[in-house]
């Protein structure tokens, strides 16, 4: 049943029938996220507050972008909120979860690798204009939805915290990747440094750029928008293009056990930073040019700190399905680190 999933009183809100088709669909882990076919077609969303403690601070920041794409790039397609019937951009359900909804946008589908230049060409270009359309906007205005999320100072004494409280035991089954961790953090140092001198310009960045928050044209496969919005906030180029970079040029994902099948595609890096630097080469400073190559070894760096923290901690923020997980993920992060390092 309908109520069973979604509540009778969210659709009512945003006046949707209890008839309608409902089916859930995505591959994200954080929000639930359903297909509403009624007289339209709609993407019901239930935002996870545990997650997004501010919910209110995403539609904010939705807002702002939004009207200001509006007014200076009318032709760019931003997946704009539809209000419920008071003109709130949020429903809060009876156990204190906001819903949100969203027009579905027709022919266009996602997906979860990138197995040709021209996706990972076209998912760049996507990241990139949406940034390089928000070049001129008020940072001030907007606010983080999650603090110091890429921050990877920050990051670093996370994981200095979690090695000093672990017991032995635990430190004895991640002792190598410890260690590499540990051999890496001239990066911190490097990131600071970067921040710190003001080399980077602070930009509204999506923060989130794997390749499956984007809508490909069904047919072309061009990239027609960008999706998942949730972390748009102020940040930094680097935190965009090296993510994407982190995420894209290896072969195999974050999951694989076996570091043997992780690897460097050269012809997908080149691809990545063509697409990205195509649309914010003319926004860069010469100093932000120069920092391209940092871009993904911080991001991955990031990922194996946060996994291997994790680990570290018991296991409490990931989600995972085997007791080892975090470790082989931290592993893996740190194995293409390596591979990065002597290939960028």
């Amino acid at each position: 049943m309908i109520e069973s999933i979604i509540p009778l009183t969210v659709l009512d809100a945003f006046g949707i029938s209890p008839k309608a088709v409902i089916t859930p669909i995505g591959s994200g882990h954080i929000h639930q996220t359903f297909l509403v076919a009624d007289k339209n077609k709609f993407v019901l969303q239930r935002v996870n507050k545990i997650v997004f403690t501010k919910p209110e601070i995403i539609a904010t920041n939705n807002r702002l972008a939004s009207a200001y794409l509006s007014k200076y790039h009318p032709e760019y397609l931003f997946p704009a909120v539809v209000p419920d019937n008071h003109g709130h951009p949020l429903v809060y359900a009876e156990d204190g979860f906001p819903w949100r909804l969203y027009s579905l946008i027709d022919n266009t589908i996602t997906i979860d690798f990138v197995s040709s230049t021209q996706e990972a060409r076209e998912a760049a270009i996507g990241f990139g204009k949406l940034t390089r359309y928000l070049n001129g906007v008020d940072c001030d205005l907007y606010k983080p939805t999650l603090d110091r999320f890429h921050d990877l100072s920050w990051r670093y004494e996370q994981f200095e915290t979690e090695l000093a409280t672990a017991s032995e035991n635990i430190k004895s089954e991640v002792a190598e990747e410890i260690e590499l961790a540990q051999n890496f953090n001239y990066l911190v140092k490097e990131y600071s440094e970067l921040i710190q001198s003001g080399s980077l310009k602070q930009r509204i960045t999506h923060n989130d750029t794997k390749i499956n928050n984007i809508l490909f044209d069904r047919v072309t496969r061009e990239a027609v928008c960008v999706i998942d919005l949730d972390t748009l906030m102020p940040g930094y180029f680097i935190y965009d293009l090296g993510d994407l970079v982190r995420t894209c040029v290896s072969p195999v994902s974050e999951e694989e056990r076996e570091v043997t099948k992780i690897g460097f595609r050269k012809e997908i890096y080149e691809a990545l930073l063509s697409g990205y630097l195509s649309e914010m080469k003319s926004t860069m400073t010469a100093e932000e040019l120069k920092a391209v190559p940092f871009a993904g070894k911080m991001m991955t760096y990031i990922m194996a700190l946060r996994f291997l923290a994790d680990f570290l901690r018991g296991n409490t923020y990931y989600h995972i399905t085997y007791p080892d997980q975090n470790k082989v993920r931290a592993r893996n992060q740190l194995y293409l680190l390596k591979i990065l390092s002597d290939s960028v």
